[in-house]
């Protein structure tokens, strides 16, 4: 018998909202973290106002997903470089015998792990409220903002909306996903209610909604439309000039609102707790890619020198100009996607309808009645050596048969990518570490990696089904 969303949700929000003793413990870990910080900013000669932001300090955050969220708030004195040396050291010092892993948003900062919690240090400067020298200057005057609006029951609705958003593969919004961050997701609560109306709301989203919780707009909103150019624009309480929805990427708003109304319609766990991929073996595998009838061509290449967020911003910008070449050379691409370990492996992956394109291929010049044209257009092929037929008129337009210069995806991806792929749009990190280390593979000439790593494994065989795990058959 099927669940009542209702049941659902009670199920849900059992499972999510931290126990009197795990609430102790991580509130406890976070402030002996944010005293570390003062007393290594104290010794490092930083006037540092330290805070807990983010979720555990709104007490929004996930049972057993805590983040800890550690603001350095600094004078403005302080030079933007420092973020990336001084503040990067102490927040090191600070969480020192833990794993540390630099990150990036607009500048440095330093992501930990701490007794199995994840603990981001953040350096930003302590200024009056509009008055912005770094995007992360905001994070406390949000925590500020929505901790009074946040009652248990308001609280309750936040968790599952981002369980929700976690379960469909829509939540974060670092570059990699390109989705809801926390505060967004509280945000549109608020602005909505509750979890079931924002759902409601978001299954009847119609093209270019602005959220305006505090009425900046009111009577206003084609303005705030030519302000914000996002499809979905969440106007920022505390900055009216930024759209807090301005890193959801239209692919992610596309399936929050598809798991939208499936959910409403047939409440699910599912949504909260999708299905695990499993990974093909490696005899199913080959059978997968032999039934497609297509050929899966992977543009394998080796470490980059980056960050995570700097590192996909350029694998995305990468990708899309590879994927651009391709086309350009009548290859018609099915899908293709980036993957990335953020260590020592990164991947491009093209599905092509077929590798091998014919040796001619018809190519329209003009319409006759364009006589300039025409003549440039007759003064290039007739004779020239790429010429099979033609030229000749037809429909309207002079047209001709040519030699294709390239008839292998796998063959033209080696060619323009064999330095790097700098003339083709590969970003300057991607470019080095192509040059150095490209390898292409088609089809069943992956399964040595595959085998060997499970990552990459379940990554391509869900890759090759493409379908939502909250969708059910």
């Amino acid at each position: 018998m099927a669940a009542t969303l209702e049941e659902v949700c009670a199920d849900v929000l059992e499972r999510i909202t931290p126990g009197s003793e795990e609430r102790e413990n991580v509130l406890k870990l976070a402030e002996e973290l944010r005293k570390k910080v003062a007393v290594e900013a104290d010794e490092a000669g930083i006037e540092a106002e330290v805070r807990v932001e983010g979720s555990v300090a709104k007490d929004t955050w996930l049972s057993g997903e805590p983040d800890i969220d550690i603001f350095m708030r600094v004078p403005t004195t302080t030079p933007r470089e420092a973020f990336g040396t001084t503040c990067l050291e102490i927040a090191r010092r600070a969480t020192k015998g833990f794993t540390q892993v630099e990150r990036f948003a607009e500048h440095p900062y330093l992501e930990a792990v701490v007794d199995a919690v994840r603990v981001n240090i953040v350096p930003c400067y302590r200024v009056k409220r509009g008055e912005w020298i770094s995007a992360t200057d905001r994070t406390p005057f949000h925590t500020d903002y929505v901790k009074p609006l946040l009652n248990e029951q308001v609280r309750k609705e936040v968790r599952l909306l981002k369980k929700f958003m976690k379960g469909i593969g829509v939540y974060g919004a670092e570059i990699r996903v390109g989705g809801f961050s926390g505060y967004l997701c509280e945000l549109l609560t608020l602005h909505h209610g509750s979890f079931v109306q924002t759902l409601k709301s978001i299954a009847d989203w119609k093209e270019r909604t602005v959220v305006d919780y505090e009425g900046f707009y009111k009577g206003r909103e084609r303005e705030a439309k030519l302000i914000f150019e996002e499809p979905l624009v969440v106007v920022d309480p505390v900055d009216k000039g930024r759209n807090v929805a301005s890193a959801v990427r239209r692919e992610r708003l596309n399936e929050f609102i598809a798991a939208a109304r499936a959910f409403l319609k047939s409440p699910s766990l599912r949504f909260f707790y999708p299905r695990k991929i499993e990974a093909l073996d490696a005899e199913e595998l080959v059978h997968t890619m032999k039934t497609r009838g297509s050929a899966i061509v992977f543009v394998k290449f080796g470490e980059v020198k980056a960050v995570p967020d700097v590192l996909w911003g350029q694998l995305y910008k990468s990708q899309r100009s590879s994927r651009k070449m391709l086309q350009q050379h009548d290859f018609n691409i099915l899908h293709d996607c980036t993957w990335s370990d953020e260590q020592n492996l990164n991947m491009f992956i093209f599905e092509v309808e077929q590798r091998f394109l014919p040796p001619i291929k018809k190519h329209w010049g003009p319409p006759i009645e364009k006589r300039e044209e025409c003549e440039k257009f007759l003064q290039k092929h007739l004779g020239a050596p790429h010429m099979i037929s033609g030229p000749r008129i037809e429909d309207g337009r002079w047209v001709v048969e040519i030699k294709r210069k390239h008839m292998d995806a796998a063959k033209l991806l080696a060619e323009k990518l064999r330095d790097g792929g700098r003339r083709i749009g590969v970003a300057h990190l991607i470019s080095q570490a192509v040059a150095d280390t490209l390898e292409i593979l088609v089809d069943e000439e992956i399964l040595k990696l595959y085998s060997s790593n499970l990552q990459f494994a379940k990554f391509l065989t869900e890759f090759l089904e493409r379908r939502p795990r909250w969708l059910s058959e």
